[in-house]
């Protein structure tokens, strides 16, 4: 895989890293439940068509300890905002996973002129008492793996210490990125965003992995059904709730698909 370019951007007084790779128009990604510690194959298949940019979101792996200043879900909007505007994402495509996708999708319903087109995987942010979703913070940490991935050696190779690195800073990390969700999305992921979803406007994906045990299926024709704009649903086979980590190159390509460089 290939380098990206880091930079970073300060927001509310803390420092949130960018990597941005690849050439074309931009396609900007808000990742998935732990955030993204280290680059994945799906970023460099979307990167083979377009400029992807890949803000890291408060407290998140490359958001420091940003969470801590975030008290209410407007907090995290404006923020989530504020950054996609820092990275130069105003204005363009943007998917996001999981916790990622929620904010993708809520920045699209509250500032329809900030995204171009949508592609969500498996987004947080319903909850149906009748088809309730999976509480990630209620799990033992021995089956968290398979919870997120159909194969949950995808999920232990992103969380894993790169090779030669022994910093304490690096569990830290991965804890507080659950933390940091906690922050938005517990108790059971439920942001009532049903209430924005008519107010979504932009073309939106919906993508959603066979196997996720976090996120019902039923939930995709949710967002289908309250988006206003055109909407689509894929299925991954063989993917789990983090589809992009089980199927990179399958997910990229239906992204790819969705918004044509």
């Amino acid at each position: 895989m290939a380098e990206p370019k880091t930079s970073t951007v300060e927001v509310n007084g803390f420092s949130c890293r960018i990597w941005t790779a690849g050439s074309g128009p931009k396609l900007g990604f808000l990742a998935g439940f732990g955030g993204l510690p280290k680059w994945i194959p799906f970023l460099d298949a979307l990167a083979k068509e377009r400029t992807v940019i890949v803000p890291s979101l408060p407290g998140f792996p490359g958001g420091e300890r940003g969470h801590s200043v975030l008290d209410s879900h407007l907090d995290w909007l404006l923020a989530t905002r504020q950054i996609l505007e820092a990275a130069g994402l105003a204005g363009a495509d943007l998917a996001g996973s999981s916790v990622g996708g929620s904010l993708a999708a809520e920045v699209a319903a509250l500032w329809p002129q900030m995204v171009q087109r949508l592609a969500l995987i498996a987004p947080f942010g319903l909850f149906d008492e009748n088809d309730p979703a999976t509480d990630p913070w209620a799990q033992r940490p021995g089956d968290v793996p398979s919870l997120f991935c159909a194969d949950p050696a995808n999920w232990e190779a992103l969380k894993a210490a790169p090779e030669g690195q022994n910093s304490p800073e690096w569990p830290i990390e991965q804890v507080r990125a659950g933390e940091a969700a906690a922050r938005i999305f517990w108790p059971l992921g439920n942001t009532k965003l049903e209430k924005r979803l008519p107010l979504i406007s932009a073309p939106t994906l919906l993508l959603w992995g066979a196997d996720d045990k976090i996120m019902p299926r039923g939930y995709a024709d949710k967002f289908a059904a309250g988006i206003s704009g055109k909407t689509e649903i894929k299925i991954i086979p063989g993917a789990g709730h983090l589809a992009e980590l089980d199927k990179p190159n399958e997910v990229a390509t239906a992204i790819l698909g969705w918004m044509p460089g």
